[in-house]
C-alpha cells in the first residue's frame, strides 16, 4: 500500500470496525497493552470504533467497556449484524431477529440429532444442556453463564436474533447441509467453528448492517476501514473504503482485502491503525 493512500485514509477515516476472536484478541482472548494503547489514541484524535462480532451483545460487552466506548461514541455490532447499539447511549439501532414460527423446527433438529441447542438473553446463554462441553465453550468465549430450562422452546417468550445448535463436528456437518437445503431461502445457516451451526435471520451479513450504520451517522463507506480474518468478515472488508485481512485470516478473506495487515498474535489491528490513521511516516 503506498504513502499516498495511508496520507489519504489517516485524513479521511472516521470509522475502523473489526472483528473479535481472532482479529483484535490474540490467542488467549486478550487485548494486548500495545493495541489498546494505539485504538485510546485513535479514539482521542475522533475516531469511532466499531465492534463487529458474531458474539452476543453481552459477549461483546467486556471489551467495549475496556476500549472506552460509552466515553467516546463507539458502536457494537453484534450477532453478525443481528443488531447495531450506540454503546454511549444504549440505543438500539438497529436489530433483526427470527421469526417465532421457524424456532420450532431449529428445536426439532437439535432433538432428533441429539445435539444441545442455545439462544441468549442478558447475560444468560439459555439451553436445556448446560452441561455440554460445546455449550460450556459458547459460555466461557462470550464471558456468561448458561441458563439451565426444562423445555426451550416453551421457555422464549422474547425476540431471538440468533440460536446456535452445537455438537460433534462431522455429524453437525451433515445436518448443516440438512438445514441449509431446507431454510435456505427463509434464515442463514452456517457453522463458525467445526463445532458450533449458527442459526440467524435471512440476510444478517456485516456489510448490511454496517451500511444501515453508516446511513444513520451519516458516514460513508469511503470513511471507514474494516479488520477481520474470518469469512464472515469477508463482506465487510469487500464494502470498506479499505478492506484489511489479518496474516491469520483464511485465504478467501485475504485475497477480497486491500491490504494484509499482522496476525492477531503480533497486534495486526495496532499496525492498520498506527500505519493508516496515526503516521504518515510508513
Amino acid at each position: 500500500m503506498c504513502h499516498y493512500k495511508a496520507q489519504q485514509f489517516k485524513n479521511m477515516t472516521k470509522l475502523v470496525i473489526f472483528d473479535l476472536d481472532g482479529t483484535l484478541t490474540n490467542n488467549k482472548k486478550e487485548i494486548t497493552e500495545y493495541t489498546l494503547q494505539t485504538l485510546m489514541e485513535a479514539q482521542e484524535k475522533g475516531v469511532k470504533i466499531v465492534l463487529a462480532s458474531g458474539r452476543p451483545t453481552y459477549g461483546i460487552a467486556p471489551i467495549a467497556e475496556k476500549l472506552e466506548l460509552k466515553k467516546y461514541g463507539g458502536y457494537i455490532l453484534s450477532y453478525n449484524g443481528g443488531e447495531i447499539i450506540n454503546w454511549q447511549t444504549g440505543e438500539m439501532m438497529y436489530e433483526n431477529v427470527l421469526q417465532d414460527e421457524i424456532l420450532p423446527y431449529l428445536y426439532q433438529c437439535s432433538k432428533e440429532n441429539n445435539f444441545a441447542i442455545v439462544t441468549y438473553k442478558d447475560k444468560y446463554v439459555i439451553t436445556e444442556h448446560p452441561q455440554d462441553e460445546y455449550v460450556l465453550k459458547e459460555a466461557i468465549l462470550n464471558v456468561m453463564e448458561t441458563l439451565k430450562v426444562d423445555n426451550f422452546l416453551e421457555y422464549i417468550d422474547f425476540p431471538v436474533p440468533k440460536c446456535l445448535i452445537v455438537g460433534e463436528p462431522t455429524r453437525l456437518a451433515e445436518l448443516e447441509k440438512q438445514m441449509y437445503d431446507v431454510l435456505k431461502d427463509k434464515m442463514g445457516v452456517y457453522r463458525s467453528e467445526p463445532y458450533f451451526l449458527e442459526l440467524v435471520p435471512k440476510g444478517i451479513d456485516k456489510a448490511q448492517s454496517l451500511s444501515v450504520l453508516l446511513d444513520k451517522i451519516g458516514a460513508t463507506r469511503e470513511e471507514m476501514i474494516a479488520i477481520g480474518e474470518g469469512f464472515n468478515d469477508k463482506s465487510m472488508i469487500e464494502f470498506a473504503g479499505l478492506g484489511v485481512a489479518m496474516a491469520n485470516a483464511q485465504d478467501v478473506v485475504k485475497q477480497a482485502a486491500d491490504y494484509i495487515t499482522l496476525s492477531n498474535e503480533e497486534d495486526g489491528v495496532a499496525d492498520v491503525v498506527r500505519k493508516f490513521m496515526l503516521s504518515l511516516d510508513n
